[in-house]
């Protein structure tokens, strides 16, 4: 019998005399959070850490993470997630974020792999702040091709929620369920690539500036995917989709796309090991 894994931690920050703090921190369960030391003391970054190894059947866990005003917090994973296979029940991911008044969150965890079989549902709800800057990016991998692993059977939804001001600005939803392999193959969603990823940029002040990126971003995608702008008021948001044979390939792409889409800032060095 699987002996289910359980987790949540929270993490906010606060701005004091030019430097982004830890306000309030918990941790419980195999969720884990780790701070590398940065020489720049006007962001914070936070490393996301699964215990348990990886998420399968029944498991469940939580982050929160509040960016408080004036504040830039980057957070990342210390290494891939894994779905494995679940025999019944289906494993839960819940993710908050919190931007307040002129503060930026970077959601920059690394990808997560899929194995054959595998049964989860993540949901991802982020409130706004004026003034606020989002960045959400979600690689998915669907088995490890370098390995020979595929994946055939399984499920896997993710859903995401974006507010600004209790308004919503942003939906979006993906649904994996059954035969993915024959899913895979379809032109329309991967045209039988094995690696795809998702990111938003969301501006509440600066539509312009995200509109101006709009074609380097295309440029810089080509035929690997797409992307789009639209305003709201004075919100901007950028989406782009990616799909790529495998998963170095998704990253040639997708890592100077992130660079653009952060003012030219380097990924967070968990990314390179």
């Amino acid at each position: 019998m699987h002996q289910r894994s359980t987790g949540s931690a929270a993490l906010a920050t606060e701005h004091s005399s030019g430097t982004v703090r830890i306000a309030d921190l918990y941790q419980q369960g195999c969720a884990k959070l780790r701070f590398p030391k940065k020489h720049d003391g006007g962001s914070l970054e936070a490393v996301m850490i699964n215990t348990a190894g990886g998420i399968t059947g029944g498991d469940r866990l939580d982050w929160r993470f509040k960016a408080g005003r004036d504040c830039t917090l980057t957070v990342t994973s210390q290494a891939c997630e894994r779905l494995y296979r679940a025999l019944e029940e289906t494993a839960r991911i819940r993710i908050e974020l919190v931007v307040e008044d002129n503060s930026r969150l970077n959601w920059l965890p690394q990808e997560t792999i899929l194995f054959d079989g595998c049964r989860a549902q993540r949901r991802i709800d982020a409130a706004l702040g004026d003034d606020a800057r989002l960045m959400i990016v979600e690689p998915l991998l669907f088995g490890r091709a370098a390995m020979g692993e595929t994946v055939g059977q399984g499920a896997f939804r993710d859903a995401w929620h974006i507010r600004h001001r209790e308004k919503v600005i942003h939906a979006d939803a993906l649904r994996f369920d059954g035969e993915i392999a024959d899913l895979l193959q379809r032109p329309v969603i991967a045209a039988g690539g094995v690696a795809i990823a998702t990111v938003l940029a969301v501006d509440t002040a600066g539509a312009h500036r995200l509109e101006a990126l709009l074609e380097p971003a295309r440029r810089m995608i080509g035929k690997a995917g797409g992307a789009s702008f639209w305003q709201i008021d004075e919100t901007g948001k950028l989406l782009a989709r990616l799909v790529a044979e495998d998963g170095y390939t998704l990253r040639k792409t997708l890592v100077p796309l992130i660079e653009l889409l952060n003012d030219g800032a380097a990924l967070p060095k968990s990314w390179a090991l």
